[in-house]
């Protein structure tokens, strides 16, 4: 089944949305109002959800299982990336932005948030798949 092409229109609030959640997850307001659980381990699974996106929205057609093959494998090489301490990585990683696309430190449990995020945003794309081959007159 053909994902068809992703509304980049549609795809950049969906991105914004995301970015807020994920950064709102580790906010001292959602420490104070959510589960420890959901704020040490949703802004991970998030961050695999945006690269899904940032996939899809470069390459609009690309089937589910490749944008969910490449964010996986994007994300564990980054996550792997942590374990290496070069100088010019360090100076990246010190700012916040660097941290943010980097990360900091390897987490083992952060592998199984990127699964989990890539399962999610799979998932949803997989249905829009489907919602949209069933819609009359919408081509697959």
């Amino acid at each position: 089944m053909s994902p068809g092409p992703r509304s980049r229109v549609l795809l950049l609030p969906l991105m914004v949305l995301v970015v807020a959640l994920g950064l709102g997850s580790r906010s001292a307001a959602a420490r104070l109002h959510l589960p420890r659980f959901v704020t040490d381990y949703a802004g991970d699974a998030l961050w695999t959800v945006m690269v899904y996106l940032c996939l899809v929205f470069a390459l609009p057609r690309l089937s589910v299982r490749l944008a969910a093959t490449g964010a996986l494998g994007l994300s564990v090489l980054v996550e792997l990336s942590q374990l290496v301490h070069t100088p010019w990585l360090e100076a990246l990683r010190a700012h916040r932005l660097g941290a943010l696309v980097l990360g900091r430190g390897f987490l083992a449990s952060d592998l199984v948030c990127y699964a989990v995020g890539t399962g999610l945003a799979a998932g949803a794309d997989l249905l829009r798949v489907r919602r949209r081959a069933a819609t009359p007159g919408v081509p697959p």
